[in-house]
């Protein structure tokens, strides 16, 4: 089950973006979309029945122009309105980077959120101190960056489940960049020549399983917080980045059953998608159709005091890539059954 999207007069920003969709009863098919919501099966328009979104993304420079080329022909192969198909996750990646704090108010508000109870200066001392370690931070540190699953993806707009052990599972917000080519070891001023596009993704998380209660010297458990299934909604397509362009100043929305919770300037970040594609490609080697989450600005639940429940409706919106929208689910099995 699913909550269909919102119309939109503009789904994106540029003439095509990439999607996986599929027809009632019908396989999964890589897609070029269309601003005004019209569909063209790509394994129909280049003859390859086999084809997929990361296939794509392998062969991405050659496939760029072809690509563009079918966006701006008129539409005899079009297969119909976007209304007619399912949206899946628009990309099955190899691996998945995750970024933690890397918005500057977020990271400013946890700061003085959880600073020594016997700490006796005033919340503007402690915000003023915890800005010059961001400042600091951001001129002389590296991101922090770590590992999630891909099984863990679901679609923009299907109902995420929310496990009986997840005792505070939150939302966050984020860009995420999908790789375009092979990267390793690439400095900050090429980085980007490696991005093909972004998308949208909902890293959610369990806050009561972040950090080990058994085990609390071990630090924490990104396993247990942040993979269960269908914890990382994701799309509803890939925009390619040349018609995103300079994504210093991408407005984050989430709406959580209409009412904003998160709002946010990618801005805010600290380290920028340049950066950060360098710093992981340093140590791993970024395949095509990887992903990079980039952060979450503030206003998580933890903020607000306010987890998400059975029922809740989730609302996320970037600009320039359109907006997901999930429904959460109670799990009827409980833990161990």
């Amino acid at each position: 089950m699913s909550v269909e999207p919102e119309p939109a007069s503009a789904l994106f920003a540029g003439p095509f973006a990439l999607a996986t969709l599929s027809a009632p009863g019908g396989p999964a098919f890589p897609a070029l979309v269309t601003p005004d919501s019209r569909v063209l099966d790509l394994r129909v328009a280049l003859d390859e029945e086999s084809l997929t979104v990361r296939r794509l993304l392998d062969r991405w420079e050659s496939a760029l122009p072809r690509l563009r080329a079918l966006a701006a022909e008129p539409g005899p192969q079009r297969r119909g309105p976007l209304s007619d198909f399912r949206v899946h996750a628009p990309v099955e990646p190899r691996q998945v980077f995750q970024s933690g704090a890397n918005y500057r108010q977020h990271v400013i508000d946890l700061h003085v959120a959880h600073r020594d109870p016997a700490d006796g200066r005033s919340e503007e001392e402690a915000r003023a101190e915890a800005a010059e370690i961001m400042d600091r931070r951001a001129a002389q540190d590296l991101p922090y960056v770590f590992i999630g699953l891909p099984s863990a993806i679901t679609g923009p707009y299907d109902d995420v489940v929310l496990p009986a052990w997840a005792e505070k599972p939150d939302w966050e917000l984020e860009l995420a960049a999908v790789i375009g080519r092979p990267a390793y070891r690439v400095s900050v001023e090429e980085a980007l020549s490696y991005v093909a596009g972004y998308t949208i993704a909902n890293d959610l998380t369990d806050r009561s399983t972040v950090f080990r209660r058994d085990m609390p010297q071990i630090g924490t458990d990104w396993l247990r917080g942040k993979n269960a299934p269908g914890f990382t909604p994701l799309g509803p397509w890939i925009v390619p980045a040349e018609s995103l362009g300079d994504t210093g100043d991408l407005r984050l929305t989430l709406r959580l059953n209409g009412e904003v919770m998160q709002d946010e300037s990618t801005k805010d970040m600290i380290f920028d998608v340049a950066c950060m594609v360098s710093y992981v490609s340093g140590t791993a080697r970024l395949l095509p159709g990887d992903l990079l989450l980039t952060g979450s600005p503030a206003g998580n639940g933890m903020h607000w005091g306010r987890l998400l429940r059975d029922g809740d409706v989730m609302d996320g919106s970037i600009t320039g890539l359109g907006a997901q929208r999930t429904r959460c689910v109670a799990d009827c099995v409980a833990e161990g059954s």
